[in-house]
């Protein structure tokens, strides 16, 4: 079956709570692998689909189900996100009115003082709720601990990585998880006419993505080695933006190396 999200969710548990083989495959993956398609009905992509699956069967894997404490902490998460997204806005026109009107810029900041109490108190109980499930689960609070043990890698993207690796089981090595993270730069060239830039390709996890960044941000300015390999790469010449992606790179590299020898990160000096 192809990836729907939420909405194949029902046919996926009641196929894994009978013990079924199935294969949950990326629809994008299905699509161009079937070349010039015209037309599109629900018969037309059943077919589709099946004979996806005929050409494929011996490189489909077959789906492993995400454990519950992982479907828990995602929907906390998600949840978490929104909370935060809406407190954000809400604080946003308050500063930019103060800016050309201090005194509406006040009265707007005291008439959402209550709100932006509740939605900080509703997201500090979340995150303690998310605390919560991860100390209930030895297997997850320690995974956590070695992913948080890089510098830079903070507990909210260590929870990410875990839930869309199911474990850090869905990668056979740290270039396929990268590629997936979007941070794995590909060569675009043609003959000797061609010659584009190494760059990133758009179809990729945005969210671990995004996060990454963040990571990355954080471990160039306190993780001595990256400090002084980001500096020493900017005065070379090279754009900031590409050392930052090359900063996110390593993070998943060392992310892969304390999971795969299950031990904390060492900390190194910069040479």
């Amino acid at each position: 079956m192809e990836h729907t999200g939420v909405y194949g969710k029902l046919i996926v548990t009641k196929l894994v709570e009978k013990q079924a083989n199935l294969c949950v495959e990326m629809s994008l993956r299905i699509i161009r692998s079937l070349g010039l398609q015209r037309g599109k009905n629900d018969q037309i992509d059943a077919i589709r689909i099946a004979r996806y699956a005929a050409k494929n069967q011996e490189e489909l894997e077959i789906y492993t189900p995400v454990p519950e404490i992982l479907d828990k902490i995602k929907t906390l998460i998600t949840i978490r996100e929104r909370l935060v997204k809406s407190k954000t806005d809400l604080t946003k026109y308050p500063k930019e009115l103060k800016t050309f009107a201090p005194g509406l810029g006040k009265l707007a900041e005291k008439s959402i003082k209550k709100s932006v109490k509740t939605f900080t108190d509703e997201i500090k109980r979340i995150e303690q709720e998310i605390q919560k499930l991860i100390l209930s689960d030895d297997k997850l609070s320690k995974t956590i601990n070695l992913v948080t043990s890089v510098t830079g890698i903070g507990k909210i993207t260590a929870l990410y990585l875990t839930i869309y690796t199911n474990f850090f089981t869905r990668y056979q090595n740290p270039k396929q998880l990268a590629c997936y993270c979007g941070v794995v730069p590909f060569e675009y060239s043609s003959g000797t006419s061609i010659r584009k830039k190494a760059k990133v390709h758009h179809m990729a996890n945005k969210t671990l993505k995004k996060q990454l960044h963040l990571c990355a941000l954080a471990a160039k300015t306190y993780d001595p080695e990256l400090k002084a390999y980001y500096e020493r790469k900017v005065e070379e010449g090279k754009p900031k933006m590409i050392v930052i992606n090359n900063v996110r790179n390593k993070l998943v590299h060392r992310v892969c190396a304390v999971i795969r020898k299950q031990q904390p990160y060492e900390k190194k000096t910069a040479a």
